[in-house]
């Protein structure tokens, strides 16, 4: 591995002026035959959608957004990664690794990488903060292709605990969502003596073996995409079971921690509440701005 550098995002101009050509010149289907979606996005919805992408987002505005959190390269295994490292002011921290999925990227947690690691800043009640690591998959966002087969979930998830242990965290919590399920339940397979917790979204239906647990609550888990699957440690750090939270009905704030019969940990994250509309329909129950589809 090699050193970490800082890095920037600085997208070249003809990147951004290529797209809203080949937008401009578009050639538009016939309509669909039905006033829904059962035939897919609406031929109107799609050009507002383009419509907005090309005359009215304004990438730089997004860039200087981003660039606000800490960026960083490194090489792993052969390959240039990107990653997100913002450390928590809170001694008591803990070390969170956030995986995205296909197709996305780390901009799907750019709303919560500083309220997870500084929450008293954003107005929130005492709760747990983390040092926040969000890495980018190989390929994706500002991270290099991997040049020869072999970057399995298994390998992918290796890099994150070089990655982990080069920022000096001995022990972290793994999120993932999407792809990021798979390659997180990977580093509680592959480095499970170096995990305290996992958050899937959506959840596995088996864990190192362990069929689905039952919810905290106590009920049978439902099948709702809505549900987090959690992986429980004791106090030492180890790997004791797992449970399935409910279907989430509100958009909650960030991380809680409960205790499980007195001696377990579990963390989890709810869904931030959103800001905005689009003219998409909602996934998942929970509107998406149009501009963070769009990201």
């Amino acid at each position: 591995m090699t050193s970490l550098e800082p890095f920037q995002i600085e997208v070249p101009e003809a990147d951004l002026v290529d797209p809203r050509r080949r937008l401009s010149a578009a050639r538009w289907p016939t309509r669909e035959t039905v006033s829904d979606w059962s035939q897919g996005v609406p031929l109107e919805v799609l050009r507002q959608v383009c419509e907005h992408w090309q005359t009215a987002y304004d990438w730089r505005a997004t860039e200087r957004r981003l660039n606000r959190l800490p960026h960083y390269r490194t090489a792993i295994d052969g390959v240039s990664l990107h990653f997100i490292h913002l450390r928590s002011p809170y001694a008591d921290a803990v070390p969170l690794v956030m995986t995205h999925g296909w197709p996305g990227s780390f901009f799907e947690f750019e709303e919560v990488v500083q309220r997870l690691a500084n929450p008293a800043a954003f107005g929130e009640p005492p709760r747990p903060a983390f040092h926040v690591v969000v890495p980018s998959l190989p390929g994706y966002g500002f991270s290099d292709a991997p040049t020869k087969p072999g970057w399995n979930i298994h390998r992918i998830a290796a890099a994150w605990a070089d990655l982990v242990d080069h920022l000096g965290y001995s022990r972290f919590v793994a999120l993932g969502s999407d792809w990021g399920t798979s390659i997180s339940t990977c580093l509680a397979l592959d480095h499970r003596d170096r995990l305290i917790g996992l958050h899937e979204a959506p959840d596995t239906r088996i864990l190192a073996g362990r069929p689905r647990g039952r919810s905290l609550g106590g009920s049978e888990p439902g099948s709702g995409v809505g549900q987090h699957h959690v992986v429980l440690a004791d106090p030492n750090g180890r790997l004791v079971g797992s449970a399935v939270l409910g279907e989430h009905r509100r958009s909650h704030r960030l991380v809680h921690q409960t205790r499980w019969r007195q001696r377990h940990r579990a963390y989890w994250m709810h869904r931030l509440p959103t800001r905005g509309t689009t003219p998409l329909p909602p996934m998942g129950g929970i509107p998406v701005p149009i501009d963070r589809a769009l990201g």
